[in-house]
């Protein structure tokens, strides 16, 4: 057996120093109740009904705690569990719970309420979009997919306490997947009590270092510190509101009036302005993360013919998007798996090495090939998220496809429905982006795999299918690298979807908050942070 355990010794304040910026925040001495701008509004505080979006990370990251979580340097450390014990073969992982794991409302945190999560988590009539991060799990695919001859899921209740886990073969990452929020546990005594509407304001209870008490749709989320939780003693805070906004330039203003103590974004024009004019709350840091658009491959698109998909492709230039929209803060894509991931070489779109003048000229080719000219042009329905960013690269995509004789309708929408709309497969092109929930290419060649409900193209290749199977069984580092080496370079050959360029994480952070660190994953709970007086 392999036992892990977290010896901390003296427990580590990582504060960072003191920034000084020239921005003049409003004063905020006394007050510990935290102000963050995320970028949209959670689909839901459940855990299995999540939307899968960027933003309820800063939320739900709050509320709960997994059993595996995160410290301020984005290091995986126990959670909900204080230790964990691993099979000689790898497959079965038994975790001890915290004897002082508790709900905001006093009852024991227990393993049934992680047994419940699960169970929910791959009930098929919940459409949990994270389920497929968890088909290691013995029975989690099967369950998903309503298979009725499927076995019985890996995870049990031993005691109270005690919680074991049973996978279909070894995973050596799999501890890194229960600090994501999906793996979070549910309160099984208020689910008893009131069912799916265990999260409504006057039922709700949560394990984190903080609780919600009030959710005003379209305006913000107030939750407060949880005198519950586990270590309680240490989050500084008194409470955290969080506002969606959507309007990068609204969230500079709210900052800079200092309404704001974080804002999870900024435009990327802004930064020169903002290195120069707020020096100090300005983090700018590399993460795991891309920007693509989704090419629907249903029937009735015109991106369900291959030479469409691989023409808008090749007329597309990366570069310009970087450098002259982006700012260059990012950097141009040839794949779907950012460089930089672990274990994993980036990959390049067949054709791309070429110089843009051939690459129009066979995109011309292709167009007409297709059946596309003066007389019958290409129409095609792009949509995106409203950002002042997302609205100049959908112009730039239209303008370098003009040349092609394509037309291109643009439509918009806050990001909620954005994403409602392209799960309902209403569109030809719609921007995604993705942002690494643990480090593994997998997880970023996972969306585009048949089942996946971030599969927003509806990409259907059952060699690209064989292939990510034969690398979840695989227990070889290198060949399970090769094999998702050889996945990747089969979507880019069908042109799948068109990756623009590897993202970094852009925040505004108030200079007088400590405890805040960048990271690749770009997550912060804000069990690490405090406002220092004067603030």
């Amino acid at each position: 057996m392999h036992e892990f355990h977290y010896r901390a010794g003296r427990r580590r304040r990582l504060w960072l120093p003191l920034l000084l910026g020239t921005l003049a925040f409003a004063n905020t001495a006394l007050a510990a109740t935290l102000s963050i701008g995320i970028q949209g509004e959670p689909a839901s505080l459940d855990t299995a009904r999540i939307g899968g979006t960027t933003w309820e990370n800063d939320v739900l990251g709050d509320l709960f705690e997994g059993l595996v979580t995160l410290d301020p340097a984005g290091e995986y450390i126990p959670g909900a569990a204080s230790r964990w014990d691993i099979s000689d073969d790898g497959t079965v992982y038994t975790f001890k719970l915290r004897d002082d794991a508790n709900w905001s409302d006093g009852e024991p945190v227990v393993a049934k309420d992680f047994v419940l999560a699960f169970q929910r988590l791959f009930d098929p009539a919940n459409g949990a979009v994270y389920a497929s991060l968890f088909y290691p799990i013995r029975g989690a695919e099967a369950h998903t997919k309503g298979e009725q001859d499927a076995p019985e899921l890996g995870v049990e209740a031993v005691d109270a306490k005690t919680l074991k886990i049973t996978l279909n073969q070894p995973t050596p990452y799999f501890p890194t997947l229960l600090a994501h929020i999906a793996a979070s546990p549910v309160p099984s005594h208020l689910i008893e009590q009131f069912g799916n509407d265990w999260t409504q304001m006057d039922h709700i209870a949560t394990n984190g270092a903080f609780a919600p008490t009030s959710w005003t749709s379209h305006d913000h989320i107030a939750a407060r510190k949880n005198p519950e939780f586990h270590d309680a003693d240490d989050v500084a805070l008194d409470g955290v509101d969080y506002y969606p906004v959507e309007d990068r330039s609204a969230g500079l203003q709210r900052f800079r009036a200092g309404g704001l103590d974080i804002v999870r974004d900024f435009s990327p024009d802004r930064y020169q302005w903002l290195q120069e004019n707020l020096p100090g709350a300005v983090h700018l840091a590399p993460q795991l993360a891309n920007y693509y658009f989704a090419l629907n491959q249903r029937d009735g698109h015109p991106t369900a013919d291959k030479r469409v998909r691989e023409a808008l492709n090749l007329a597309i230039r990366r570069d310009v998007i970087a450098d002259k929209i982006m700012g260059g803060v990012v950097s141009p894509a040839g794949g779907f798996v950012p460089g930089g991931v672990s274990h994993y070489d980036a990959q390049t779109m067949p054709g791309l090495d070429r110089t843009m003048d051939k690459r129009v000229a066979e995109a011309r080719s292709l167009l007409a090939d297709a059946g596309y000219g003066p007389d019958h042009p290409l129409e095609l329905t792009l949509r995106y998220s409203t950002t002042e960013a997302n609205k100049r690269i959908a112009v730039a995509l239209a303008a370098m496809w003009q040349p092609l004789g394509v037309e291109t309708q643009l439509i918009n929408a806050e990001g909620a429905v954005h994403y409602a709309e392209l799960a309902n497969g209403n569109f030809d092109v719609g921007r995604g982006s993705w942002v690494a929930d643990f480090d593994d290419a997998s997880n970023f060649l996972g969306i585009l795999q048949s089942d996946s409900p971030k599969n927003y193209g509806g990409y259907r290749s059952q060699a690209f299918d064989e292939l990510m199977a034969k690398a979840s069984r695989e227990t070889d580092i290198a060949a399970r690298q090769q094999l998702l080496q050889q996945a990747e370079r089969q979507a880019l050959s069908d042109y799948a979807v068109a990756p623009i360029y590897v993202d970094v994480s852009r925040n505004l952070v108030n200079p007088g908050l400590e405890g805040w660190e960048n990271n690749a994953l770009n997550r912060h709970l804000s069990r690490w942070l405090s406002l220092a007086q004067g603030n």
